[in-house]
């Protein structure tokens, strides 16, 4: 076992830095909280629509158990227990098909009394956890060719399981923790660079070939790129169609609070296309403010993974900001149909309580991460 690793069974010296909280971060993720609760209370407004707002006020209250847990554990204890981590990982993954449910023609929940549990956002911030933890290990051979190869294989078998449920953009996500995590750790950039070559030529034969994609996913390629029957609601580009739609009559400064009219006309709203209510009611005043309070997200956690002197934290927290910066701009460019919809949620917007608590936990991290560092952020 490396020295490295051995940091995790030594009693943490590091404890009195855990006074060192980023507050602008936690200020930064609250905000975003805000505006997602906002748009859900909005949205149940509409007749029929459910309270939306009233079950995600308990999510985001049962998500403050993850997120105190990953910002009191002791970050390094995380390597002790990466094998089980990734073992438990893979398996709730094949449990999906023995013993989920199926919604929309893909298997991807498993009910759990009243809740639904959703293994493969489970799966990104274990994959954070295990392939950081991997890189760790392995300090002193992480520029070898079979370092790298064992990095790609640890990733490639949960990616082939989120795949198989169909779970395209769930899938890339987890190619893209593990690209982010493997940038800030030392493996040789040639190695990277082969594997993203192929990725964009993988990503590429199948935009230009969609019947190739698995499930629904070739209809929704298909749609984008030359329209489709969107003004239909059979047609699968009605939800980008009513999207624009709402875009356009929201304006500069919105249709106002409860007032907006296209929650009845897009389907689902209320978790991939929930940005939208931002743009009708708020306006484009109301998109400026959110993508700015994102920015400033980001930023945070771009610092944090920037100042970290520690690799373990840095590749924590790259694989944190990777993971939730992805969501955000795929999401909004699937809204805006700059992109096809793949089915990724808005971090901290989004109905659902898998998704929330995967937020609340990944900043959780974060900010243990920081807390333990010595440099201070600006």
């Amino acid at each position: 076992m490396s020295s490295y690793a051995l940091d995790a069974f030594r009693p943490n010296i590091e404890s009195r830095s855990l006074r060192r909280i980023d507050w602008w971060l936690i200020v930064a993720a609250s905000i975003l909280l805000g505006f997602g609760l906002l748009a859900l209370y909005s949205y149940s407004l509409h007749p029929g629509a459910g309270n939306f707002f009233r079950k995600q006020a308990v999510n985001v209250i049962v998500g403050l158990v993850p997120a105190t847990l990953l910002a009191v554990i002791p970050p390094k204890l995380w390597i002790r227990s990466a094998s089980v981590l990734y073992v438990v990982n893979v398996l709730a993954l094949i449990a999906i098909f023995k013993v989920g449910t199926s919604i929309n023609g893909a298997a991807r929940w498993i009910n759990i009394g009243p809740l639904q549990f959703q293994p493969s956002e489970m799966a990104k911030l274990v994959s954070i956890l295990t392939v950081a933890s991997f890189y760790a290990m392995r300090r002193e051979k992480i520029k070898d060719l079979w370092t790298f190869v064992l990095g790609l294989l640890h990733i490639a078998v949960p990616m082939l399981l989120v795949l198989k449920q169909p779970h395209f953009g769930g899938a890339v996500v987890l190619g893209v923790i593990w690209f982010s995590v493997s940038l800030v750790s030392d493996v040789p950039v040639r190695f990277l660079g082969v594997v993203a070559a192929l990725a964009l030529l993988v990503i590429g034969f199948l935009f230009t070939h969609p019947a190739s994609m698995p499930g629904y996913h070739d209809k929704r390629i298909k749609d984008w790129q030359f329209g489709g029957t969107a003004k239909s609601q059979s047609g699968v580009g009605f939800q980008t169609y009513q999207a624009e739609m709402a875009f356009g009559v929201g304006g500069v400064v919105g249709t106002g609070i409860g007032k907006g009219q296209q929650g009845e006309n897009i389907p689902e709203q209320e978790t991939d296309f929930i940005f939208t209510i931002i743009g009708e009611e708020l306006g484009l005043v109301g998109c400026s403010l959110v993508l700015a309070a994102f920015a400033f997200f980001f930023y945070r956690l771009w610092l944090v993974m920037y100042r970290a002197t520690d690799p373990f934290y840095r590749m924590l927290a790259a694989g944190v900001l990777g993971m939730l910066a992805f969501h955000t701009f795929v999401n909004l460019f699937m809204v805006t149909q700059m992109l096809p919809v793949i089915g990724l949620w808005l971090p901290f917007f989004s109905y659902g309580g898998t998704a929330m608590w995967l937020c609340m936990a990944a900043v959780g991290l974060v900010v243990n991460v920081r807390a333990r560092e010595r440099p201070i952020l600006f």
